[in-house]
């Protein structure tokens, strides 16, 4: 609103000032026809050169004004193609790519991130399911959705209910399975104080995956939570 109102502000100021230029013109035009008719009468010589001074006068400043109005001119058009009509050609470009045949594909990860960028938390969380389902073996999309969740919309119930959709739903590897649930453990423990399922689901671990880095990293946790 503010913009508009400053591109019209503009606009109206150079409006004028071209308008002040070509009646300065016109007015200089008569000057000078009347010194011709002033100028081979002895009678009106000394008013005919009364005039060209004043002409002189109003050339000078007709030169600085048609400079001033050149670069206000300039930057008013500027100012309206930036603000106005390269926005609008952009939105227009989109639409055209978009709405195509051959539409690029859009890369629902790259999507996700400037919906968190901008605070857009459903609409990350979306694009972030299209992810998930577009390459149903990254566990990253799964992972983002319940920090969104537990962090920037305060939901960590909405966030539980994500991992464990994650973890009943999909056969993921070693590695995604035990990332996944110590993401489980550590909200049940740290938004709940719940000792019992968070000591439970790294039992869980210890015994899935004995004798690797993840029965290990499990047992430590569960010291350091004073859960053993």
């Amino acid at each position: 609103m503010l913009k508009s109102i400053g591109i019209a502000v503009l606009a109206l100021l150079v409006a004028t000032s071209w308008y002040t230029y070509v009646q300065s013109e016109k007015e200089e035009a008569r000057l000078k026809q009347k010194v011709e008719n002033l100028q081979y009468d002895p009678n009106t010589e000394q008013e005919a050169r009364e005039i060209k001074k004043k002409i002189i006068g109003m050339e000078g400043e007709r030169i600085f004004m048609g400079i001033l109005l050149t670069f206000l001119s300039a930057g008013l058009i500027g100012i309206v193609f930036a603000t106005l009509i390269l926005p609008m050609l952009a939105d227009k470009v989109s639409v055209a790519i978009y709405a195509s045949d051959e539409k690029a594909e859009i890369d629902p990860l790259h999507l996700a991130r400037v919906k968190m960028a901008q605070g857009e938390w459903d609409d990350a969380i979306e694009a972030f399911n299209l992810a998930s389902q577009k390459n149903p073996d990254d566990r990253m999309p799964w992972i983002e959705i319940a920090k969104i969740q537990r962090q920037n919309l305060e939901n960590p119930p909405a966030a539980i209910a994500t991992l464990q959709q994650a973890i009943e739903n999909h056969e993921w590897q070693e590695d995604d399975m035990a990332f996944l649930m110590f993401r489980l453990s550590e909200i049940y423990e740290e938004d709940f104080q719940d000792h019992d399922t968070a000591g439970a689901i790294l039992s869980q671990i210890i015994e899935l995956f004995p004798d690797t880095r993840h029965s290990a990293n499990a047992r430590t946790k569960t010291r350091q939570w004073g859960l053993a």
